[in-house]
């Protein structure tokens, strides 16, 4: 309920201050499970992407934005979950099983699920290597999976931890669906690693051909971590 309530009002708000776009959101199917696959460029991604799209998006996002105790961080947590924001543990083994049990529960009822298969924002605006949930969420439920390219939002984000500027204008581009069964089939006997891996990779190439980003083969993480090591992060 508070999802259908805050959007509009939201968007009212983020159309005055930002005047964001979209293209291609035709491409979206009206109905039935589908993956929204997009590279990661700024907090604002989450708003600006499900903001613009007409069917309800659930998105999953990294628990200790809920672990807060504050009394704003416990409103904060209970906005987020009720713009269908789900907070998944990012530690790996056990947890990454809930995030695409999580994942998968939205898709068996028939809607949306947004996720960011670089598993967090990129450090420099580069397209980084995507994690393989993508892959696993879509070959286990069947839904198509869905590539957008957010533009401008890493620039206009560049310094600023909440609000991004106004300029460069953030942009949406959707591109056509991805049949990923049919991909994976087309890979014959390979192994299961080897058909999340060139599953993930083909959406990874859509997403870049929408964006045109630099690629880079590592994962967004590990520069991260190696950015925070060295006091630049």
């Amino acid at each position: 309920m508070l999802y259908e309530i805050a959007k509009p009002v939201v968007m009212g708000v983020v159309r005055v201050l930002w005047n964001p776009s979209i293209s291609g959101a035709e491409r979206i199917p009206a109905s039935g499970p589908v993956i929204l696959a997009s590279n990661h460029q700024a907090y604002s991604d989450t708003v600006f992407l499900p903001g613009q799209v007409l069917r309800s998006v659930h998105f999953l996002g990294k628990s200790d934005i809920f672990s807060g105790r504050g009394p704003l961080q416990r409103i904060a947590a209970a906005v987020m979950r009720g713009l269908r924001v789900m907070p998944v543990d990012r530690t790996g083994g056990s947890a990454s099983a809930a995030a695409i049990e999580a994942g998968l529960a939205v898709l068996r009822d028939g809607g949306v699920l947004g996720i960011y298969p670089e598993g967090t924002r990129s450090p420099d605006g580069r397209l980084y290597r995507g994690k393989t949930g993508v892959a696993r969420l879509a070959l286990a439920s069947g839904a198509p999976v869905v590539p957008v390219a957010m533009l401008g939002a890493h620039e206009a984000q560049r310094g600023r931890k909440y609000f991004p500027r106004r300029s460069p204008r953030i942009r949406a581009v959707v591109g056509e669906p991805i049949d990923v069964r049919a991909l994976a089939a087309s890979l014959g006997e390979a192994g299961e690693a080897e058909r999340l891996r060139a599953v993930t990779d083909a959406v990874m190439d859509r997403i870049a051909e929408l964006s045109g980003q630099e690629r880079s083969d590592e994962y967004a993480a590990d520069v991260k971590r190696r950015l925070r090591a060295s006091g630049r992060g």
